[in-house]
């Protein structure tokens, strides 16, 4: 069987993907904010390992994280939480996550876990891609995982050209080199960027994160790349109005 997220990046149209801090606004509102949003259309959905020390996390999704330690999240919760997931969701789910957890846990062990609950895929930004390759890259393999690696305005095209070689499933491109949070609008140097990548022709497709909270910026942002990721707007939506108010976002965004 082929992966979940390889078989959606092939449908038509733009593909909405959300991003949520597990055991956040609650310990156990994991699983119905995943059933809601898939409910509700989304194409794609990005959980949220909380860390203590997140690098490229703006205010928003750091503060979703602490909360969510506080709530008493860890590794083995969420895959006691996710253990029955594909009963009811059928879309691509991929686990955002510190590689210090992973190492704690066993990154075979880890990989093992997420192909038995049904993780397509795995993004963990502070994993260099060079080391994925040497030493972790079949273990990912083994276990059917995608690994997602990010690129920034500031990524050389050699680098990108690299990344690409070692990727089979999608490229995260962060919009600015900045932490993540929600923007109003994307100006000339971002689209620009945009459209550099664009050119490229890369193998895998691209999908834009950081910065996107409303129709206007995910447009944009899927004008020249196959979708985008919501993360910082969607959580302070959660906070405001809980998990009843999802419907309410994502119908703002298309």
């Amino acid at each position: 069987m082929g992966n979940r997220i390889n078989k959606k990046l092939k449908e038509e149209g733009k593909l909405l993907s959300i991003y949520f801090t597990a055991g956040y606004p609650k310990l156990g509102d994991t699983v119905e904010i995943i059933q809601q949003l898939e409910k509700n259309g989304v194409d794609m959905i990005e959980i949220g390992l909380p860390f203590s020390d997140p690098l490229a996390d703006g205010p928003t999704i750091q503060q979703s994280s602490t909360a969510a330690l506080k709530n008493g999240m860890t590794t083995e919760i969420l895959f006691d939480q996710l253990k029955d997931i594909r009963q009811s969701v059928s879309i691509p789910l991929i686990i955002m996550g510190y590689f210090n957890p992973m190492l704690q846990y066993g990154v075979e062990a880890f990989c093992k876990k997420c192909q038995e609950i049904g993780i397509d895929g795995l993004i963990i930004p502070d994993l260099p891609v060079d080391v994925y390759h040497e030493e972790y890259q079949e273990t990912f393999e083994k276990y059917g995982l995608i690994n997602v690696f990010l690129i920034t305005p500031q990524t050389s095209e050699k680098r990108i050209r690299f990344i690409d070689s070692v990727s089979n499933g999608f490229i995260y491109m962060v919009s600015s080199a900045s932490v993540t949070g929600a923007q109003s609008g994307f100006g000339d140097g971002q689209q620009a960027y945009f459209q550099r990548i664009a050119d490229m022709k890369l193998n895998n497709p691209q999908i834009v994160g950081f910065g996107i909270s409303n129709s206007e910026t995910f447009e944009q942002a899927t004008k020249s790349a196959k979708g985008a990721i919501i993360g910082s707007a969607f959580i302070k939506h959660l906070n405001g109005h809980g998990v009843e108010g999802i419907s309410t976002f994502i119908k703002t965004i298309r």
